[in-house]
């Protein structure tokens, strides 16, 4: 009978450990949908920011200078590098 005992309790275990997966599962996805709200949300002012500087540009004629935050880059996308 200790062997069916300890069976239950595995089993009871294994159930437990299922539902604190489940719930750190959800902890995580909501995590996630914030995060992407919030970038979503600053999206429309960088946008006009960058329109800013590049009005900049053209009416102070900077078109020779070589100016860091007026250069186009290449988007890049995946993991940081290190």
């Amino acid at each position: 009978m200790a062997n069916l005992k300890a069976i239950r309790d595995r089993i009871q275990s294994v159930k437990n450990t299922k539902k604190i997966t489940e719930a750190m599962r959800l902890v995580a996805a909501a995590k996630v949908r914030r995060a992407q709200e919030q970038v979503t949300a600053t999206r429309p002012f960088a946008d006009r920011l960058a329109q800013v500087l590049y009005g900049l540009q053209t009416r102070l004629r900077f078109e020779d200078a070589n100016l860091p935050l007026l250069r186009k880059r290449e988007v890049k996308t995946g993991r940081l590098q290190q």
